[in-house]
């Protein structure tokens, strides 16, 4: 039996990018010399592939994943225009071919050294996050995907796991 615990609009909620502090921008949207040389203009990419590259590049350690709708927080677009010197709006023509974001996303896991999770582990993080949930008496009560990101240290999850069906 598969048991919904949140609203479709709670899930569209948890699939895109969520507010962002200001530890969390300069945690997680700082490009140190070496993000900015992997980012370089040098490899054939222009300032809109440069500036998605680079988001895709902050999230994933922030989230875990990184969402399908590109409309990243624009305290964080503002943060990576500056670092990279383009304009805030070059985002707005990034990722309108799937292909593209998902090499980029292929990209930065080799880059960041992270693998696609596999089987065992999503099984043995979604008892975890049930188990969690189930501490607290309520189903809603989820832990952020960034903690997932920690948990699992270095996993990519594709998307985010509490918003995929449970079974019960």
């Amino acid at each position: 039996m598969v048991a919904q615990v949140f609203t479709d609009q709670e899930l569209e909620a948890l699939r895109r990018f969520p507010g962002i502090g200001r530890e969390e921008l300069f945690r997680f949207f700082t490009l140190t010399p070496a993000d900015n040389a992997f980012v370089a203009p040098g490899r054939g990419r222009g300032p809109t592939d440069r500036f998605g590259l680079s988001v895709a590049l902050c999230t994933l350690p922030w989230l875990g994943f990184v969402p399908d709708d590109v409309a990243t927080p624009p305290a964080a677009v503002a943060r990576l225009a500056e670092q990279l010197q383009v304009k805030p709006e070059a985002i707005r023509s990034y990722g309108r071919r799937a292909p593209t974001r998902t090499g980029h996303l292929r990209l930065v896991t080799q880059y960041l050294g992270w693998r696609p999770a596999d089987d065992l582990e999503l099984k043995e993080l979604d008892e975890f996050l049930l188990a969690r949930a189930m501490e607290h008496d309520s189903p809603t009560r989820q832990d952020p995907p960034c903690v997932k990101s920690a948990l699992l240290g270095g996993v990519v999850l594709g998307r985010c796991p509490i918003t995929e069906p449970h079974l019960l």
